[in-house]
């Protein structure tokens, strides 16, 4: 899943994590894929499935199985 880099920036800041944001915001592209930059969001702790959990309408909870890797 596409998620905007400011996203993931929002989702830092709002942990009370503004140096992990602000490095975020300098290293991160500005279309983040979940997957392919798995290893890029482990650098700053945020765990996908919890990221997308924290989007508008939920689509974490959504998408639960299909991120644990059940379809």
């Amino acid at each position: 899943m596409q998620i905007d880099k400011q996203t993931v920036v929002n989702f830092l800041k709002d942990q009370g994590r503004p140096d992990d944001a602000a490095r975020a915001d300098q290293q991160l592209p500005a279309t983040v894929d979940h997957e392919q930059h798995a290893d890029l969001l482990s650098r700053f702790g945020v765990d996908p499935k919890e990221l997308l959990a924290k989007l508008p309408g939920g689509i974490g909870d959504k998408l639960g199985g299909f991120l644990d890797g059940k379809k």
